[in-house]
């Protein structure tokens, strides 16, 4: 293609709401324009590298077993009420809804569980129909309650979801894993440096689930990774391994009362009770579990030295959503300023948990539910009932990691893809069976995988680009290869630059000619912030010496001077040693 013909549209200023690499050069290389918060128009350069993207995730799930369908992007209330969800997503405001002229009302589906769920029990019958795994690439809608980032946080994106039917969890085994390569190789084809990691599975459930981030320091998630091992994970989810307190072991001594006025954090009380350290203390945390129809308080116990992870917390009290309770709220229910509260004679409205970090302390320090009054040498199941234990704490850096007892280490990571173990979740509810081996009704063993296809192309400018723009990976790259004549009116150079438009064009290469007529600064800027990966630029030193200077910017831009017979040659060597992106030699 000429780029006489195509719509090329750059700024030389950033828009003023960018916040992040992606956002601010995507827009200033005009592949995206804001319409509104969280809406964008995707231009033909962007339409080009998600087609790309695309056709690699098409490539990669048909090896699976992967059969594209598409689903409406309206799906009726009464299908998600089937599923249990409805209330759910409307009262955590993620799904948008619409009302038809009948009144009846749809939602705009941020996911497809239930839709896929419904054509699956109406067109599979019998067990020799499974393994089934569908897939679609769609537009996808989520209420975000703060769009921002460019395509990072959007309320309208590309997605492709797929699940799997299976007639049992080794079926779901087999299919997950099966996914779980797939991934791998998308991502490594993409060109993006990515790593699965463990994950919360959210408001989709199931057993389990594994996020892919694309490496980059601009990520919103945290990831723990073991050194040297293979346990990595979200830090919403990630695990670790504690010294034990040095209470623990100890004889219980008599519980004893005293008056600490106005010491209410663990650093005072450790200043106000210099032998007794945060380890040896257990401190209660108080909120709320918010759910659908109900809100319940709870009381946390974990060791002083450590944090609560309110996501492991929601999890445990399966509500929406945590929150803390406000001053207010926790003289009411104890009768105790903050600061003092306990698991001893604590008020029964409270459901308790208690973080793996106290189980086995003894002797601990505590709050009395009582102002200006502390507890200590309380001994949890003595003093007080002993409480149910899970894991809610928050995960460090630098603690030994689960697996191998490396320390963890932070990455920051985009997250691009979801993989999912739902299990019997939707089709159970949704009373969606097939007839198994013995003839009787079994539900489905389903799983859901989901890539968001246009957050990869915003992740790999985040991962890949320098202080002149972005820097495509050849995979995805809009064109492979630009052809550009600096000064076009010249013969010599628009000759050359034709003729080797042509040879590369002939050799398969994706390739564009840069014949707009413009100053040779200015065009060398607007190539660099497009971010092609292979610029052959053809200039002065045609005529002084016969060569064109080609640079590969995926490679740190590098630049050589070849003869003009040598260009294509070298050239189509360089696109396609680029187009296994970071797949494995051989």
């Amino acid at each position: 293609m000429r780029a006489t013909q195509l719509h090329i549209v750059t700024y030389r200023n950033d828009p003023a709401d960018a916040e992040i690499t992606s956002h601010r050069l995507m827009a200033r290389a005009g592949y995206i324009h804001k319409i509104s918060a969280g809406l964008y128009v995707y231009g033909p350069l962007l339409w080009r590298t998600l087609g790309k993207i695309k056709a690699i995730v098409r490539e990669e799930l048909s090896r699976v077993g992967g059969q594209e369908v598409q689903l409406p992007i309206m799906q009726d209330q009464a299908l998600w009420e089937r599923s249990g969800r409805w209330e759910v997503y409307q009262a955590s405001r993620t799904m948008l809804t619409t009302t038809d002229r009948r009144a009846t009302t749809f939602g705009l589906a941020p996911t497809a569980e239930e839709v896929v769920t419904d054509y699956a029990d109406a067109t599979v019958k019998s067990y020799k129909q499974l393994p089934l795994s569908l897939y679609q690439i769609h537009t996808k809608f989520r209420d975000e309650i703060r769009p921002r980032f460019g395509l990072m946080r959007v309320k309208e994106f590309i997605m492709k979801d797929a699940y799997s039917f299976d007639i049992d969890e080794a079926g779901l085994d087999a299919s997950y894993e099966a996914y779980r390569k797939a991934y791998v190789r998308i991502f490594q084809r993409c060109g993006l440096e990515a790593f699965g990691v463990d994950a919360d599975p959210g408001d989709i459930g199931g057993s389990g689930s594994m996020e892919f981030m694309v490496a980059a320091d601009a990520g919103e998630d945290a990831i723990l990774i073991e050194e040297g091992g293979d346990y990595a994970a979200n830090v919403e989810k990630a695990s670790s391994r504690i010294e034990p307190s040095p209470s623990q072991g100890e004889a219980p001594r008599p519980m004893r009362r005293e008056s600490t006025p106005n010491i209410r954090t663990v650093a005072q009380l450790e200043g106000f009770f210099p032998e007794i350290s945060a380890d040896r203390m257990v401190k209660t945390v108080l909120c709320r579990a918010v759910h659908i129809d109900r809100e319940v308080p709870w009381a946390v116990l974990i060791r002083g030295d450590q944090d609560v992870n309110e996501v492991k917390l929601r999890n445990h009290t399966g509500g929406l959503s945590i929150e803390m309770l406000t001053d207010a709220d926790i003289v009411k229910l104890t009768g105790a300023q903050p600061g003092f509260a306990g698991p001893v004679d604590l008020p029964e409205a409270f459901s308790v948990v208690a973080d793996e970090s106290v189980r086995g302390m003894a002797n601990v320090l505590c709050g009395a539910n009582e102002t200006d009054v502390h507890l200590l040498d309380v001994n949890l199941g003595r003093d007080c009932p002993m409480p149910e234990f899970a894991d809610v704490r928050t995960a460090r850096v630098g603690e030994a990691g689960p697996r191998t007892g490396a320390p963890l280490v932070e990455r920051r990571g985009i997250e691009v893809g979801h993989i999912f173990k739902l299990g019997t979740k939707y089709s159970a509810a949704m009373g969606a069976s097939f007839a198994g081996p013995n003839g009787k009704p079994t539900p489905f063993v389903m799983g859901c995988y989901g890539i968001g296809v246009s957050r990869v192309a915003a992740a790999a400018v985040e991962q890949q680009s320098d202080d002149r723009g972005i820097v495509w990976p050849i995979p995805i790259a809009p064109f492979e290869v630009v052809v550009a004549p600096l000064k076009v009116q010249d013969d010599a150079q628009r000759g050359a630059a034709e003729g080797l438009y042509t040879e590369l064009a002939a050799a398969g290469v994706d390739v564009l000619l840069d014949d707009r007529k413009m100053g040779a600064g200015a065009k060398m800027k607007d190539c660099e912030l497009m971010g092609f990966s292979i610029m052959v630029v053809v200039g002065r030193g045609l005529a002084a010496s016969g060569t064109v200077e080609v640079r590969n910017r995926t490679t740190g831009d590098e630049k050589v001077e070849l003869p003009l017979a040598d260009v294509v040659t070298s050239v189509v060597e360089m696109v396609h040693a680029g187009r296994r992106g970071l797949l494995p030699k051989g």
